[in-house]
C-alpha cells in the first residue's frame, strides 16, 4: 500500500456484534467521522429495524450514507461506492479521519477496491433464469452454490436479485463473480486501510441477536412498517424483504402470528451472521478482534495512525 494514500479505518463484522458502539467511540478518541456501511441504514423511515444509530448517538459523532434515499428509490451498490467515497473526501478534506462501519460487506469491498467492471443485464438471460426459479423454487440458489460457493454464502436470504445477477454473469463470462471481483481487488485501492473486524464468541453473539430482536419488537418495529406501509412503501420493495422489515409484513399480512415471526427473526438473522462471518473472513487483510477487547483495538488504531 503506498504510504501517500489516505488513512482509513473499517469497523466491519456480523449483525449486532458492537461495531456501532466502537465505531462511535474510536470517532471520539482520534476525530473521526462515521461513514456507514450498512444496506437498509441508507433509506429514510427504516429506523428500528436496521439498528439505525439513535439521534443521541448521531449527535455525539457525524454520521454520513445514513437517510439518503426514500424505501422506493433504486440504490445500487455502485451508487454506495460513488456517494460514499465523495463523503470520505470531504470528511479527509477536514482533516478528520472516515471510520466505515458497517455489515454490508459488498459495499465495503467494493468502496475499497472499486467497481468491478460487469457486462450489461441480459433480459432474455434473465428472464429464462426467473422462469427456471418458478418452475423449480430454490434452482438458481442450488447452481450458485456449485459454481460460485463464496458468493452463494455471502448472499443475505437468498436474495433472488443478486442471485440472478450471478448467475446472468457466470453466463455471460464464464467465470464466477466473486473470482471476477478478487481480480479486480488490486486495481483500484486508494485508501491505505486498517481493516478491524469484530466477532464476539458464536453463544455471545446469538445472544445479542436475540436481545437485539427483542429489543427492536419492544421498540415498534412492528408498528414502524405499518407506518412505511401508510406512507405507501409496499411489502415488494427490496428494502422491506430485509430482515425484521420482512418478518413484520408476514404479521400483517396475518400469514403468522407475533411469537412465530419473532422466532423466525431470531433464527434468520444467526443465519445471516454466520453468512457475514464467512464473508469476512475471505478478506485476506482483516485483522479480529472481540468487542470486549478496546485496548487491543485502540492500540491498533494508533499505532496505524502513528499516534
Amino acid at each position: 500500500m503506498a504510504t501517500d494514500h489516505p488513512k482509513i479505518i473499517v469497523i466491519a463484522g456480523p449483525t449486532a456484534s458492537g461495531k456501532t458502539d466502537c465505531g462511535i467511540d474510536l470517532a471520539e478518541e482520534i476525530r473521526g467521522e462515521i461513514v456507514s456501511a450498512d444496506s437498509i441504514q441508507i433509506y429514510r423511515y427504516m429506523d428500528i429495524g436496521s439498528a439505525k444509530p439513535s439521534p443521541v448517538e448521531r449527535s455525539r459523532v457525524p454520521h454520513h450514507m445514513i437517510d439518503i434515499r426514500d424505501p422506493d428509490e433504486d440504490f445500487s451498490a455502485g451508487d454506495y461506492v460513488r456517494e460514499a467515497r465523495r463523503c470520505m473526501r470531504d470528511v479527509l478534506s477536514r482533516g478528520m479521519v472516515p471510520l466505515v462501519v458497517g455489515g454490508t460487506g459488498l459495499y465495503i469491498r467494493l468502496l475499497l477496491g472499486g467497481i468491478v467492471e460487469l457486462p450489461r443485464k441480459d433480459p432474455a438471460l434473465r428472464e429464462k433464469l426467473r422462469v427456471e426459479e418458478a418452475v423449480r423454487p430454490g434452482s438458481l440458489y442450488e447452481r450458485l452454490l456449485k459454481i460460485d460457493p463464496e458468493t452463494a454464502h455471502a448472499t443475505p436470504d437468498r436474495n433472488a436479485a443478486r442471485i440472478v445477477r450471478a448467475l446472468e454473469v457466470y453466463e455471460l463470462t464464464g467465470r464466477p463473480i466473486s473470482r471476477v471481483q478478487q481480480e479486480h481487488a488490486l486495481q483500484d485501492r486508494p485508501y491505505n486501510t486498517l481493516f478491524v473486524c469484530i466477532a464476539p464468541d458464536r453463544e455471545v453473539l446469538y445472544e445479542r441477536i436475540d436481545t437485539r430482536v427483542d429489543s427492536m419488537i419492544k421498540g415498534g418495529l412492528f408498528e414502524e412498517v405499518g407506518r412505511l406501509y401508510d406512507l405507501g412503501f409496499t411489502r415488494e420493495l427490496k428494502p422491506l424483504q430485509s430482515l425484521g422489515y420482512r418478518h413484520a409484513g408476514m404479521v400483517i399480512a396475518g400469514e403468522v402470528d407475533e411469537h412465530e415471526a419473532i422466532r423466525l427473526m431470531k433464527r434468520d438473522t444467526r443465519h445471516f451472521a454466520k453468512r457475514q462471518m464467512t464473508w469476512f473472513r475471505s478478506e485476506p487483510d482483516a485483522a479480529w478482534f472481540d468487542p470486549k477487547d478496546r485496548p487491543r483495538i485502540r492500540f491498533a488504531v494508533a499505532n496505524f495512525l502513528g499516534r
